[in-house]
């Protein structure tokens, strides 16, 4: 199975994050390499420490914005909500949101990993 299909099977709309792009299927999968790094540098684990938070706010944003522009709905939704609990201090709702969506989001950078090796 290609790379595109394996997302579209994830969840991620990758016809949208392509047309973003003038469907240059080499660019979105070059920014898809961008996605991955963004994940590591800007990882938001579900039991961060609260003293923290304007830091995950910030972390979150980042992912939030790497995920939309590339239509990776599941996290791009999750996290638009993750951004919206944290900055209202809705600390506690804003943590089974990132339970749900780190495994989606760890199945998404290992399907991209796969296909870049």
């Amino acid at each position: 199975m290609s790379l595109f299909d394996e997302l579209r099977a994830l969840g991620v709309d990758v016809d949208g994050g392509l047309k973003r792009i003038n469907n240059n299927e080499k660019l979105y999968t070059r920014l898809l390499g961008s996605f991955v790094k963004s994940i590591d540098s800007q990882y938001v684990p579900a039991d961060f420490d609260e003293a923290n938070v304007t830091e995950q706010i910030e972390k979150a944003h980042a992912i939030k914005g790497t995920a939309g522009n590339l239509s990776i709905t599941p996290v791009y939704e999750a996290y638009t909500k993750v951004v919206d609990l944290l900055r209202s201090g809705q600390i506690e709702e804003a943590r089974p949101i990132l339970e749900e969506v780190l495994p989606v989001q760890t199945d998404i950078v290992s399907c991209i990993k796969n296909h870049m090796e």
